[in-house]
């Protein structure tokens, strides 16, 4: 950092994913976490004391410090109204996946993003990681032509003792939240390497199956994993798989009307595969290249980052946007787009996978048609006409299940419902 660039003064919400991707790049990229918040005050104090930072179990508290940005990194279905208070108190917002839970609620943050003036973010770290980010500088030479297929995925399996230990309490947002929610991971990086944004959406929900031994061992109330078709702006198809089936795939691929290319399957899978058959044209690289690449810029300081360098870039292309007061690619309306095709694709799901539009929220006209519609999964929102988050309806629990997940959570210090 040169002398003449100031510090930008950061403070986290959420002492574990929060700090992690906030102080472990922020010192890189000139930024400064001086401030932390989040309710579990013992964790809360062991960061305070380990960093030396200020730290607050007030959100109202915390957006009184001498900030200048906020990384929120809170639950799921929190992060609206979170950025929302804090573009009001003149702070630039970085937010985790979700953008907003509902509608109404991107519509909202939207309105403040243009009121306020300040820079929004959605914190997606997978387009950056080594292979997207390669894909992207390959696309934007044209090599690959027309933009026509793509697919991304991510596959997240694991055990029950972890994704109890992370999500305790019947209502942890993990245990409801639908299985087309969480896309970004897999639609940020098609959206990046191409340019592109969807419109129309195709949302198909796969439940969690009887005999499979992890969700036996759980209480959750939504389904496994969902498979996502998109209609792009320039007409190209896009298939979205997510979430709870074996077989762990972080991948995506690209087809376009010159080439093919994706991250491999297996071995490493940061290495990119590119195919160039170059019918009628000029023969001029193999047909088949199998390549590591490196990050087009910053390698030394990206390659050790979490997210297989993805955390060091989305805190780099922040501090970058502050700086030049421009929004990133990132910005609010990409952020409400990817999470409205989460929501869509779940109306779609329980609609007979019929298609949905996506709206277009740089029109007013979308943003008044929205305005209210607060239709959500939340066990917490209890208006009429809301939504189970199971395509099976109302899920019920073995007293096996209980008893496991209520021993996962008394060993993490929850002793709650």
């Amino acid at each position: 950092m040169t002398k003449a660039r100031k510090l930008i003064r950061v403070g986290v919400v959420g002492v574990g994913r929060g700090q992690g991707f906030a102080y472990g790049a922020a010192a890189k990229v000139g930024m400064q976490l001086v401030a932390i918040c989040d309710t579990w005050e013992e964790k809360l104090r062991e960061v305070e004391k380990k960093f030396n930072i200020a730290a607050y179990t007030e959100y109202d508290k915390f957006l009184e410090h001498d900030i200048d940005a906020v990384i929120l990194a809170n639950y799921f279905h929190e992060h609206a109204t979170f950025a929302i208070k804090a573009l009001r108190a003149d702070k630039h917002v970085m937010s985790e996946t979700s953008a907003c839970l509902t509608l109404a609620q991107g519509v909202s943050l939207i309105r403040e993003v243009q009121k306020s003036g300040k820079i929004y973010m959605l914190a997606e770290n997978y387009p950056y990681m080594v292979f997207n980010q390669e894909m992207r500088r390959v696309f934007k030479t044209g090599r690959l032509g027309e933009f026509m297929y793509g697919e991304g995925e991510y596959v997240h399996p694991d055990c029950a003792d972890f994704w109890n230990s992370i999500s305790c309490g019947q209502n942890h947002w993990r245990n409801w939240i639908p299985a087309t929610y969480y896309c970004t991971h897999s639609l940020g990086p098609i959206m990046y390497i191409t340019d592109t944004y969807p419109v129309k959406v195709n949302g198909f929900v796969i439940p969690h199956s009887k005999d499979d031994p992890v969700a036996q061992r759980m209480l959750c109330k939504n389904d496994a994993a969902s498979m996502i078709s998109l209609r792009m702006n320039n007409g190209a198809v896009v298939k979205l798989l997510q979430y709870g089936l074996r077989g762990h795939s972080i991948w995506s691929r690209i087809h376009g009307s010159k080439g093919q290319m994706e991250n491999l399957r297996q071995g490493n899978t940061a290495m990119v595969r590119l195919i160039r058959e170059q019918y009628h044209e000029n023969y001029t690289e193999p047909v088949e290249q199998i390549y590591l690449p490196k990050f087009p810029e910053h390698h030394k300081e990206a390659i050790n980052a979490g997210h297989g360098g993805g955390d060091f870039f989305m805190n780099y292309y922040f501090a970058q946007a502050i700086r030049k007061n421009q929004q990133p690619f990132f910005d609010v309306y990409r952020g409400i787009t990817m999470a409205a095709v989460g929501v869509l694709a779940y109306k779609s799901a329980l609609n007979d996978s019929n298609t949905f539009e996506i709206p277009d929220f740089h029109k007013e006209a979308m943003l008044r048609k929205y305005a209210k519609d607060n239709w959500s999964p939340d066990p917490a929102d209890k208006g009429k006409r809301q939504p189970l988050p199971s395509i099976l309806g109302d899920i019920k629990h073995s007293k096996f299940a209980v008893t496991y997940a209520r021993k996962n959570w008394k060993e993490k210090g929850y002793t709650g419902l």
